[in-house]
């Protein structure tokens, strides 16, 4: 290997890993939260990825029709809910939040599949798209049965990862697709030719994660997500609803799964099952970081991006089984190390 083949490769290993940095920081702040690994995270990925090239073929992504169902059905079980509570007043609420809202998000992809040439109008739209799968999904699969075990909230996120892959080959077919990069701009320095859309991939992964700071530590509702992190049931004894907090962490890992599609859609061909493969690779940079970790997870996401991109030089056919067999090593150090205690009674 020489000198301008490492640099090469390690360009390479900062783009992915910035990827999967925002991906393990998505999984822990769901699992701390809520319990829930969160199986489906890739798909925000693929519906993003492929909802904004749908959109530039002029086409309305048939993600929108999902989104209208899926909010039809959040309307109908807390409008029942509601009217069981003898709370009409929240009917009107409601029927905004889960229906108006979801038909304007319609309303404005019609508009930008009419719209080719405005990139930036089709990129805002695909996010209006995807994020609120995070709260509905939440609602739907996760909230009712929110009290269940770790296990039986993993068999829960496996279904919705099968459901949603099988609506994303119904909704774009088994065909990849591929969007226009933001630019054509290229950065040449010395043998390294850094294209925009790398270095959009990178300074959107370091303000997000900046942002995701920002919001722990010096909001209401990010100081909230992490008292419901450290203790669910002391969380809700000074009035933090474990519903919202919940609702919250799947919206705003819907949030970056969707601009990880965004981002990394001019890169690479994107499949209906794309998003399952990368956000793996992202749980292995969260468990490396305990699940809990912040820093140590995106630590370890990056690392893992070094280790994919060095080894498909070394050995390319088995690049994939060389980054999975690094959680193994992980998951006996921090089971040999670790105080084991029951599980959080609820």
């Amino acid at each position: 290997m020489t000198i301008d083949i490492a640099l090469w490769l390690t360009q390479d290993a900062i783009t992915n890993g910035a990827v999967y940095a925002l991906l393990a920081l998505a999984l822990v702040l769901v699992y701390t939260v809520t319990r829930v690994i969160f199986v489906p995270q890739g798909e925000f990925i693929s519906f993003a990825a492929l909802s904004l090239a749908t959109l530039q073929a002029g086409k309305v992504p048939g993600t929108v029709y999902l989104l209208m169902a899926g909010g039809a059905l959040v309307a109908l079980i807390d409008g029942v809910a509601a009217i069981r509570a003898a709370q009409p007043r929240r009917l009107i609420g409601i029927v905004i939040l889960n229906i108006g809202l979801p038909a304007a998000v319609a309303g404005a992809a019609s508009l930008a599949a009419l719209r080719p040439d405005n990139l930036w109008l089709q990129m805002l739209v695909t996010l209006a798209i995807v994020t609120p799968f995070g709260p509905i999904i939440y609602r739907l699969a996760f909230q009712p049965l929110a009290g269940m075990s770790v296990l039986v909230l993993l068999i829960i996120a496996v279904a919705v990862h099968y459901l949603l892959t099988g609506l994303g080959l119904v909704f774009f077919g088994g065909e990849g697709l591929r969007s226009p990069p933001l630019s054509d701009f290229s950065l040449h320095v010395g043998v390294l030719n850094i294209t925009a859309q790398s270095l959009w991939v990178i300074f959107s992964s370091i303000v997000l994660i900046f942002t995701l700071w920002l919001l722990f530590e010096h909001t209401l509702y990010g100081k909230a997500l992490r008292a419901t992190a450290i203790n669910r049931v002391g969380a809700r004894l000074v009035g933090i609803s474990a519903a919202f907090a919940g609702s919250l962490s799947f919206t705003l890992a819907a949030l970056i799964g969707a601009i990880a599609g965004i981002l990394i859609s001019p890169i690479t061909t994107i499949y209906y099952d794309t998003g399952f493969i990368i956000s793996l690779k992202g749980f292995v940079g969260a468990i490396i970081g305990g699940m809990v970790s912040y820093p140590v997870a995106a630590a370890g996401a990056l690392l893992v991006g070094f280790l994919e991109s060095f080894s498909s030089f070394w050995w390319s056919a088995f690049k994939e089984s060389i980054v999975f067999t690094l959680i193994i090593p992980v998951l006996l150090w921090r089971s040999l190390t670790a105080r084991h205690v029951d599980e959080e009674e609820e």
